[in-house]
């Protein structure tokens, strides 16, 4: 069973930009102002540290939030990973003075996104629409792709720890790179026995980590994952501080939760390893394993059978040896259409798959619907079978995780979408 710190959170569902009308105190000092991703203030005598400043379009709400705690000089800026939820608001929250600091690996992250800005976009909107400001998307409307968000340059950038002082508060940063990004951090306060840990531990903290995320990102090593979680371990905190809900106190509650997350992605590698190496298959392996009940983990935003497949793949690569196929730049729908014809027709396989959607295998139901749909688009019994499908799967489902969720839901309304113009029901 997993924890009831992890059973209560109320999960990625309840995450949105930020619109809290204050900031709440965390204590010693320190506030969140929550948003798509946790701001953090910290207060000194001799000014702010500003941990994080959330997305461009929602830093003014962090801003004011803080401001209304104190509006001492930001002495300090510091961000616990490059992904846009941090560090849209570093020009807010930079004044004259501002020492703002990061791992070094911040540039190159920063490349990676400018790099594939609008692959992201793109990939990024099933999940995130609404917040993109495109929630007509599931309708076919055209995409808008914004412009690349600007550089910004820390003043201070280091590889494995970085420490100063301010106002009679010691920092401390240290590398975390199996977090989010490479260049993910952890802010501790030795004194206070804090730490800010961000998103290292993904976007959930207690559940299985995405090594590989569905809208894309560079796949993370399971291994420096551990290692990362070890050092905090290490650190023997008493209050770990979240880039989502939080925070989690108690020397032992904090350790017994480390402990569960480190061991239980361990064994989820180490038993795919073994997989591997046994000859079993991918996808065999990928609906066998279970993690042990004293391992379990939340699975609200990444999933094991997900990540056991990116853990395959980055040990071994794209190809799985098992169609020649796979190795000439053809889609997985490559021959659909002449299959469809041979079983008698689009009309034809649409009613099987109809009646394999009554007892049941919705799977199976939504193989044949997309044959179908990949030879004739707007075939209507398909397009059923697909809505139909994808209801099916939801229901089953029952929301427990963010990511799937979103793409059931918006492949199940442009299904829809795509019957309201055939005229369908």
């Amino acid at each position: 069973m997993v924890s009831d710190y992890v059973r209560d959170q109320p999960g990625f569902f309840a995450v949105g930009p930020a619109s809290a009308p204050a900031a709440i105190d965390m204590g010693a000092g320190i506030w969140c102002s929550p948003g798509l991703s946790n701001a953090y203030l910290i207060v000194t005598d001799a000014g702010r540290v500003i941990v994080n400043t959330g997305m461009w379009f929602e830093a003014k709400t962090h801003r004011r939030n803080f401001d209304a705690v104190s509006d001492a000089p930001v002495r300090y800026l510091v961000l616990t990973q490059s992904h846009t939820d941090h560090i849209g608001g570093v020009g807010l929250f930079r004044e004259p003075g501002t020492v703002f600091v990061a791992q070094r690996a911040n540039r190159a992250c920063q490349d990676d996104d400018h790099r594939i800005h609008g692959f992201r976009i793109r990939r990024s909107l099933p999940f995130f629409a609404a917040v993109m400001g495109q929630p007509d998307y599931v309708r076919g409307g055209e995409v808008e792709i914004p412009p690349e968000p600007a550089y910004v340059e820390p003043d201070v950038c280091f590889d494995d720890t970085y420490a100063f002082e301010l106002g009679g508060r010691r920092f401390q940063l240290l590398s975390v790179p199996g977090g989010e990004t490479v260049d993910s951090l952890v802010v501790w306060l030795p004194e206070e026995r804090i730490a800010l840990v961000g998103n290292m531990f993904s976007a959930l903290f207690g559940h299985v980590p995405n090594l590989v995320t569905m809208r894309g990102d560079k796949l993370r090593s399971a291994v420096a994952f551990c290692d990362s979680v070890q050092r905090v371990l290490d650190l023997e905190p008493e209050v770990l501080l979240f880039g989502h809900h939080g925070p989690l106190r108690g020397a032992s509650t904090v350790r017994a939760e480390l402990e569960r997350i480190r061991d239980g992605v361990g064994w989820m590698h180490d038993e795919t390893v073994a997989a591997m190496n046994r000859g079993d298959d991918v996808w065999t392996t990928m609906r066998t394993l279970r993690l042990p009940d004293d391992l379990e983990l939340g699975q609200g935003y990444g999933r094991l059978d997900w990540s056991i497949r990116a853990m395959w793949e980055g040990y071994g690569g794209w190809f799985h040896q098992r169609s020649t196929l796979e190795l000439y730049p053809v889609a997985p729908e490559h021959g659909w259409a002449e299959m469809v014809e041979l079983a008698g027709g689009p009309d034809v396989v649409a009613a099987r798959a109809s009646a394999l959607l009554e007892r049941d295998d919705a799977l199976t139901a939504l193989r044949l619907a997309e044959m179908v749909l990949a030879l004739d688009p707007e075939h209507v019994a398909a397009l059923y079978v697909y809505r139909d499908a994808h209801d099916a799967l939801l229901a089953a489902h029952r929301r427990e995780n963010f990511w799937l969720t979103r793409w059931l839901e918006v492949e199940r309304a442009s299904a829809q979408n795509r019957l309201d113009a055939a005229g369908g029901r």
